[in-house]
């Protein structure tokens, strides 16, 4: 586990072009402690690691998640986990049990009410294409500024290059299947790894 842990926030500081030194300034963890901590040689306190993952904009579960070698093509509902990416008033679950090896990228997003934040209902664009299939509620997705309610067992699909965003804009939870390529959880490396919505990734 240590070694997990360790190398993760290295993989975090290297891509975020934090040095040693920087994140213990931001941290007030020692230099040689985080050093050991990225080899794997020291364990580290939840609450040193807490404030880790808000240096880095990452859910602490970033941390533990981690790749499975188990040949399964099948999920089953208990087995679903909560994703590291936290974006505003949404949950997010990966749909699929091994997601290291996949081009696509399946998600249930629940997108909950209210917290209404300009800055969350901004328009965004990226590589690749996005679908979505409306399970409950009504949301409400925009496309070049241009906003369309979509109700239950409506859908969408379109290029991610364009300019986007979806937004709850009623009192209930809003639940809906959303489909990315590429996977933008995974690295150039083929590993597993969250890239940060404010830094990196825009979705």
């Amino acid at each position: 586990m240590n070694k997990t842990v360790g190398n993760r926030i290295k993989k975090l500081r290297t891509k975020r072009k934090i040095t040693l030194k920087g994140l213990s300034l931001l941290s007030d963890l020692s230099v040689g402690f985080l050093s050991q901590l990225e080899r794997g040689l020291s364990s580290i306190a939840i609450d040193d690691l807490e404030k880790l993952s808000k240096i880095f904009d990452v859910d602490i579960s970033f941390f533990f998640t981690h790749a499975t070698s188990e040949k399964s093509y099948v999920m089953k509902s208990y087995e679903r986990r909560v994703s590291p990416i936290v974006r505003g008033n949404s949950i997010q679950y990966y749909l699929s049990k091994v997601i290291e090896d996949k081009k696509l990228l399946p998600r249930l997003i629940e997108l909950l009410p209210g917290q209404k934040n300009a800055a969350l209902e901004k328009e965004h664009e990226h590589d690749g294409e996005e679908f979505i299939y409306v399970l409950e509620g009504i949301l409400t997705l925009v496309v070049e500024g241009v906003k369309t309610d979509l109700y239950p067992e409506y859908t969408a699909h379109y290029l991610t290059s364009t300019p986007h965003n979806w937004i709850n804009n009623t009192n209930k939870t809003v639940k809906f299947l959303t489909i990315n390529t590429p996977n933008f959880l995974i690295d150039e490396d083929g590993e597993l790894f969250y890239k940060s919505p404010n830094k990196e990734t825009k979705e």
